[in-house]
């Protein structure tokens, strides 16, 4: 089961330069083969079909913690895309005046047709995350090495894309999912040599594991220690992770670090309303009404 919380696991800034063309290529970062949906989806299932779980718990539990974190990412990134997409059309009730009409040519136009200026599941050139993107093969070892190569084509990707954007709110988010995805690439390297005795971390980095020429990146690195600490986003489960999650980092040699339980996260942004778009409507909705009544049922709003 999974408990979610009300919170973002990273503090994104407001943008300075909405952009929908840096929305689009941010979108392969959430349904692109290599992207947030697939990271998810590939452990979440690796999880729910993993046989032998009780002799071989601390792979489990790896698999389960960082699956568990996936979901957060797509978060980061669909908030991301949000705030980049938001007060892109003039705001408004009436039609006439075609109040979409400057986003016609935008790149990615599901953001204007198909959704209401937000994340879509789908690449950066309009395509359909497919569950064609899962891997499963019910072989640990085959699936841990997907899973290292699956987190390094991610993280080239990651890199690629803050190339394209130059926004403090993109660029927040693609270093923090920087940091974040290295150390999955460590974990799953780790993970294959307990199972193999194969040195995998000499394959790292593949490609550059450093942060340091990301600024966003390197600051929660060093302030945080974001690449140091594996969270098992539970209160009391997964906790023979740290059988794997153990040592040194290959990159700087300081000691990693297993936390039980998940980020503290920081308040959602508020999403403003695009009357434009009909969104999101429910014009009629009276919020003393609703008030009124918690009140009486001594539910406190």
């Amino acid at each position: 089961m999974i408990l979610r919380y009300d919170r973002l696991a990273v503090e994104l800034p407001k943008p300075k330069n909405p952009s929908p063309n840096d929305a689009a290529a941010i979108q392969e970062l959430l349904g692109g083969k290599y992207g947030e949906m697939s990271t998810l989806m590939n452990y979440t299932f690796q999880s729910f079909n993993f046989r032998g779980r009780n002799r071989l718990r601390p792979f489990y539990d790896l698999t389960c913690s960082i699956a568990a974190e996936e979901y957060s990412h797509i978060e980061a990134v669909s908030y991301a895309i949000n705030l980049l997409l938001t007060g892109q059309t003039p705001r408004g009730k009436d039609p006439v005046p075609a109040p979409l009409a400057g986003v016609a040519d935008a790149r990615n136009s599901y953001h204007f047709l198909s959704s209401a200026q937000t994340a879509v599941p789908y690449d950066s050139m309009g395509n359909p995350w497919t569950g064609q993107y899962v891997h499963s093969s019910g072989n640990l070892k085959l699936d841990l090495l997907h899973n290292f190569f699956l987190e390094c084509g991610a993280r080239a990707n990651k890199m690629r894309v803050y190339e394209m954007v130059s926004d403090p709110c993109a660029r927040t988010m693609v270093g923090y999912l920087l940091v974040r995805g290295g150390l999955h690439v460590v974990a799953y390297a780790k993970a294959l040599e307990k199972l193999t005795g194969v040195e995998v971390s000499k394959l790292v980095p593949v490609p550059e594991l450093s942060n340091d020429a990301f600024p966003e990146a390197k600051k929660l690195q060093d302030q945080q220690k974001l690449h140091l600490k594996l969270y098992t986003f539970s209160p009391d489960d997964y906790k023979q992770a740290g059988i794997i999650w153990n040592g040194t980092h290959p990159e700087d040699g300081q000691p990693l670090e297993v936390i039980q339980g998940g980020f503290e996260g920081v308040p959602y942004p508020v999403l403003e309303e695009e009357p434009q778009l009909n969104s999101p409507g429910a014009d009629d909705y009276d919020p003393q009404m609703f008030m009124d009544i918690a009140k009486k049922m001594g539910i406190k709003m």
